[in-house]
């Protein structure tokens, strides 16, 4: 009985994190950290657009995960609320409905940045391309929701 219990609160636990995952973009070219510091060691570049996942905020300083899951730090104000995803599979169509047998917008390969444009039906996200043109992704084609 108590197994059973403490399974049922792990698994509304993952259910609460997965619900909580809190994704930003970053709102140009930017250098991330090893600690909350510009005086820290500087890990690595990233692109203005590329979404991460905040894992801990603090006054000025974010740790984020980037789509490779690497961690660092990047000051607060270089994210937005402007929301991005990036594809993460090979070629994707981009469709003109919300339904797999709908006709192709445009093609877009693993790693390019798309705007969140709307609500979509579950399991799809609404995108325009740097470009404009607009369509539906299936949510599991892409990082950062």
């Amino acid at each position: 009985m108590i197994a059973r219990g403490l399974l049922l609160f792990a698994a509304l636990l993952a259910v609460d994190m997965a619900q909580a995952l809190d994704f930003r973009s970053v709102v140009e070219p930017a250098l991330l950290y090893d600690a909350p510091s510009q005086q820290a060691s500087p890990v690595f570049a990233i692109a203005r657009g590329t979404p991460v996942e905040a894992v801990v905020i603090l006054d000025a300083w974010v740790k984020v995960r980037d789509a490779k899951g690497n961690l660092a730090w990047i000051e607060k104000r270089l994210l937005g609320d402007k929301r991005t995803v990036m594809v993460a599979e090979g070629r994707v169509s981009v469709l003109a409905q919300p339904d797999e047998k709908a006709a192709t917008v445009f093609q877009a390969d693993r790693d390019v940045l798309v705007e969140v444009v709307e609500a979509a039906p579950v399991g799809w996200v609404k995108v325009r391309h740097r470009d404009g043109q607009q369509g539906y992704l299936k949510a599991a084609q892409v990082w950062g929701l």
